[in-house]
């Protein structure tokens, strides 16, 4: 039973990503599809992408957009570090300072922020390894944007990731493989992880969401000239990868493959989550 369980938590979480890595390689990058797609986009009279012209455009679907996962990243910072303030008041020797926090209501944030530390740090982990293995792969495969490439009126040639890739130092100034902005929708995965360890019913939706999310960031920047599309089904495999990888870390795989609570199970879920809050440390699985 143990076996099977772990056998099917793996499939899903391990081998459906590879599996789609490996699609994604041999139907994009070793065919010219992603070529032929922005040739779609691509006006040859004036040798532009018309989208990347478009200001409303630019701001509404690249600078806005990344309100969402800066927000979500700075909360989960900011909740972080007010996890450690709860314990260091002792309001139970200082009945004074208890009563303001009360008063101010103050203290159910603080008390929120401390039970949840695990949970805000792994958000916080999270983001900054997801980032940090895109701008890996980013400096070390030095892939330019489209637009950049003599193919659509740039200097520099077209040339594919595993062309270029150098493990220990950087490939050149490129940074377009895998997307970048993509990726940031895509971060937003890291709350599935916590909705899953916490057993959440509409856990899944959460990550239909997030993958939603990154493939419009993703699309978007397609539209314009500034990336392919295969970068964008690249810039989810690594971060899925990368959240999977710090949530088995933090929480580990016995929590991560309980089924989710189901609807009837609902009254019962506090006496669960409570029985299974994990400690404010990390532990690997």
């Amino acid at each position: 039973m143990l076996t099977s369980s772990r056998t099917r938590f793996y499939a899903a979480n391990f081998a459906i990503p590879l599996v789609c890595a490996a699609v994604v390689f041999l139907m994009f990058d070793m065919t010219r599809i992603d070529i032929a797609f922005s040739n779609l986009l691509f006006d040859p009279v004036t040798q532009t992408f018309p989208l990347d012209k478009v200001h409303l455009f630019e701001k509404i679907t690249h600078k806005w957009a990344r309100i969402i996962p800066n927000w979500t990243a700075e909360i989960a910072l900011v909740g972080a570090m007010l996890s450690f303030v709860w314990p260091l008041l002792k309001t139970h020797k200082r009945p004074r300072l208890d009563n303001f926090l009360q008063r101010s209501k103050a203290a159910p944030v603080l008390r929120f922020a401390c039970e949840h530390r695990r949970d805000f740090l792994f958000v916080v982990f999270a983001f900054a390894i997801c980032t940090g293995v895109i701008h890996f792969l980013k400096a070390h495969t030095s892939v330019y944007c489209p637009i950049e490439t003599t193919l659509y009126g740039g200097k520099i040639a077209h040339l594919e990731w595993y062309n270029n890739f150098q493990l220990f130092k950087e490939a050149g100034d490129g940074r377009c493989w895998p997307g970048g902005h993509a990726s940031g929708g895509f971060t937003m995965l890291a709350l599935y992880f916590v909705a899953r360890a916490y057993r959440w019913r509409h856990a899944k939706a959460l990550m239909v969401g997030a993958l939603l999310l990154g493939f419009i960031y993703g699309t978007t920047r397609v539209l314009q000239g500034w990336h392919y599309m295969s970068h964008t089904f690249w810039a989810g495999i690594f971060v899925w990868l990368s959240c999977l990888l710090t949530a088995l870390a933090f929480y580990g795989r016995a929590r991560l493959e309980l089924p989710v609570l189901k609807k009837s199970e609902r009254a019962d879920a506090p006496t669960d989550l409570q029985s299974s809050k994990p400690d404010v440390r990390p532990s690997l699985s």
